[in-house]
């Protein structure tokens, strides 16, 4: 890890040289890389830290075999109950397979790209989050670098051949216009993730105990989010829709897909637009999250 922070901090410490080229001076005064720099540095820090992990190469396969296995017990109970319990809220077997898949995969690049704002209140506890804010590289990201997640790659793994099989078992004629549509679900599915997540790691800048709250919802959306939610009491339904945006991730986008769209709870229009909705969630989410580090205090306050 001593490589990752020469890299992040350059050879002038913390605030870096402003007579170098890869620097620049922001309007309030700081010092932050150039776009080039920046990239070029994002890339060697994941290497750095994928190679740091593979260092250790037994637990490095068991954190990939732990994402697929953890992502295959779900299939196992989908897979129960869809045989106990055939067209599932009026959808068919094909239409909730698809929601699963959808599901799978929006979190597996969700894992890869920013599962590390679930642990942010362990980063606030142990005091690292302090030495981010010295760093010319912004702190969201810094935490997301922290690690490379290498139980994403089974999370992937996984989603990739369940979204396949589920794309391949539909009955629907994929035009060009559905396959885009279905590729901006998926990715929006992720931001909504990421959003919800993102917002709850705000949460932990000032209450670092609210670790607690991303585990509990992280195991609602793996426990709702791969069914259709109208088979769920109405205010439940509205919860995971307006409350914690469960809906928007892959119910809403495989219910247009499908032509399943009665009983969503809100207008069909507004379930096409869920890959928006994502997006939108994470700007705001971000625009939080960067409030909230504005006035982190730290952890001795």
């Amino acid at each position: 890890m001593r490589d990752v922070q020469e890299l992040v901090q350059g050879p002038g410490g913390p605030r870096g040289d402003a007579r170098r080229p890869d620097m620049r001076v922001t309007r309030h005064g700081d010092l932050r890389l150039t776009r080039w720099a920046d990239l070029r540095l994002t890339l060697r820090i994941v290497a750095l830290t994928f190679r740091a992990q593979a260092e250790y190469r037994a637990e490095f396969l068991l954190k990939v075999a732990f994402g697929v296995a953890w992502q295959v017990s779900i299939i196992v109970f989908a897979a129960v109950l869809l045989g106990r319990f055939p067209g599932m809220g009026g959808w068919p077997s094909d239409a909730v397979l698809l929601i699963a898949a959808m599901r799978m995969l929006s979190h597996g690049l969700f894992e890869l790209f920013c599962g590390r704002a679930t642990e942010l209140s362990t980063i606030v506890q142990a005091g690292k989050i302090d030495a981010y804010l010295l760093r010319p590289l912004p702190v969201y990201r810094q935490v997301q670098l922290s690690i490379f997640p290498s139980n994403a790659l089974g999370d992937l793994l996984v989603g990739v051949s369940m979204f396949t099989s589920a794309v391949v078992a539909l009955d629907t004629e994929w035009t060009p216009l559905r396959v885009a549509y279905v590729g901006a679900a998926v990715a929006g599915g992720a931001l909504m993730e990421g959003a919800i997540f993102t917002l709850l790691s705000a949460l932990q800048l000032r209450l670092p105990a609210g670790l607690s709250w991303s585990r509990w919802v992280e195991e609602l959306l793996s426990t709702f989010g791969n069914y259709p939610l109208k088979i769920l009491p109405g205010v439940v339904n509205g919860a995971f829709t307006f409350i914690l945006p469960l809906a928007f991730v892959a119910y809403f986008p495989a219910a247009t897909l499908t032509g399943n769209t009665s009983g969503l709870g809100v207008p069909a229009a507004l379930a096409a637009a869920a890959p928006l909705a994502g997006l939108a969630g994470f700007v705001g989410s971000r625009l939080l999250w960067n409030f909230a580090l504005r006035h982190y205090t730290g952890v001795n306050g």
